[in-house]
């Protein structure tokens, strides 16, 4: 059972095994900071999926950060992610891998340690990610990458 405390304005959901496992965030020149999720798309979309989720399970309190490629070069999107994770550890989830929001997306988390992407972005794998005992960003995109492909299924028809 997860019981929800705070930190720092940013909701955190804690489980047996997160007390005993330590940390849940990245420390960076000493500052304890919280992994993010970004979520990068096309058009509304990313407004409209941090919408859903926050809807779902009231506000997210900053855990996810939604940005639109509407308007923007592929520099300037690369630029928008970074002002936006802000020098946090981020999962960067992308509508798609490829395209502007993907390759920006690669483009801004390679060679960082303590940022990811993640191409493919679903609902489930958001609440998953709001409701996630926090990991390092490379394990958390593990396990979204896992939800997202397990709430994907195929109906039977007639």
């Amino acid at each position: 059972m997860r019981t929800k405390t705070r930190t720092t304005g940013v909701r955190k959901y804690r489980g047996a095994s997160d007390a005993a496992s330590g940390s849940a965030a990245d420390s960076i020149d000493g500052e304890i900071r919280r992994t993010l999720g970004v979520v990068v798309a096309h058009g509304a979309l990313a407004h409209g999926l941090v919408s859903a989720v926050e809807r779902i399970v009231g506000e997210a309190s900053g855990t996810l950060r939604p940005l639109s490629n509407e308007g923007l070069s592929p520099e300037e999107l690369r630029a928008r992610i970074e002002e936006v994770a802000n020098g946090h550890p981020a999962v960067v989830f992308t509508d798609m891998e490829s395209g502007s929001c993907g390759l920006a997306a690669k483009n801004c988390c390679r060679g960082r340690a303590g940022r990811v992407s993640v191409g493919g972005v679903n609902l489930p794998m958001l609440l998953d990610f709001v409701y996630a005992e926090r990991d390092r960003p490379g394990e958390l995109g593990r396990r979204m990458v896992e939800r997202g492909r397990g709430a994907i299924s195929l109906g039977r028809g007639g």
